[in-house]
């Protein structure tokens, strides 16, 4: 543990203890964690935070792993970068979305020191791995000094940049339960310049009953298209408990976009986004679609 002073005060973990332990010390300062850093530096870069303490965790070595259990589902601890989760083969193999989505975060660079969980931590609403987790029933352990709590991935988002984290916590694990049978999941964003952020992303996950014809279940996530990401819970209940045909998913579709609060910027306005939204919606969900009927 040491701390060198320059235009803030550095402090560097090795261990998730260690870490834990600074923080409850810290945690009525002005502090930042950096992992990765590819958010952090930027900022601080451009002056929008100045603060007076910056925990270092990457070299917290417990806490970078993916590790799959049939029972429990995929855990990726908060050290796991974006090009791990991508290359893994066992994230391949059972929530293959998450490599597709990995493969258009940024740029490769990126992805080598970037991490899963501080994107999250970033809240940017239009953050990639948002919309899939919340899809897949994500959630994240948000951990502090002798305790620990589980965020539902589609709550942990408060705000523009704002996480359900509080002074004194850290988020330490994402955990993905098993798909059920006869799922698919799909997820697509539509930026400018490939790699960039989204000026919307959709996420859709469709859950078959037995003969593959009717839908017991679907969760829609859009990402950029308001605050946080957003869960369409209205879109979702008009493809359940109904056998999904083309008119089916444009109605639902149409719903998820009103259910959308898009702020115009300059890359788009905000009626262009809502539209983009529902378009995604309606595409992503066709494949989603094809994949459990695949599964």
């Amino acid at each position: 543990m040491k701390t060198i002073t320059t235009d803030f005060n550095y402090l560097a973990a090795k261990t998730a203890e260690e870490a834990l332990d600074l923080l409850y010390e810290h945690k009525d300062d002005d502090y930042r964690i950096i992992a990765g850093g590819q958010s952090l530096a930027t900022a601080m870069k451009h002056r929008l935070i100045a603060p007076e303490y910056i925990l270092d965790i990457k070299g917290v070595s417990d806490l970078d792993y993916i590790r799959f259990d049939e029972k429990e589902g995929l855990k990726i601890g908060a050290l796991a970068t974006h090009r791990a989760v991508e290359k893994s083969p066992i994230v391949r193999e059972k929530y293959g979305v998450l490599c597709e989505m990995e493969e258009n975060v940024a740029s490769v660079e990126t992805r080598n020191w970037g991490t899963l969980v501080g994107d999250l931590c970033n809240a940017d609403p239009a953050v990639d791995p948002a919309p899939p987790l919340i899809v897949l029933d994500a959630k994240i352990s948000v951990a502090s000094k002798g305790e620990e709590r589980k965020v539902p991935a589609e709550e942990f988002a408060v705000d523009f940049f704002e996480t359900a984290v509080q002074p004194g916590e850290m988020a330490t694990e994402i955990r993905i339960p098993p798909l059920p049978p006869n799922s698919g999941v799909h997820f697509m964003k539509y930026s400018q310049i490939h790699g960039d952020y989204a000026l919307a992303s959709a996420a859709v996950l469709i859950t078959l009953d037995g003969s593959k014809e009717q839908c017991v279940n679907a969760r829609i996530a859009l990402g950029g298209v308001g605050t946080t990401p957003i869960r369409a819970k209205k879109a979702e209940e008009i493809l359940k408990g109904k056998k999904i045909t083309d008119e089916v998913l444009a109605e639902a579709a149409a719903v998820a976009s009103e259910e959308t609060s898009p702020i115009s910027g300059i890359e788009a306005s905000a009626e262009y986004k809502k539209d983009l939204a529902g378009t995604l919606v309606k595409r992503v969900g066709k494949e989603a679609l094809e994949r459990a009927r695949r599964a």
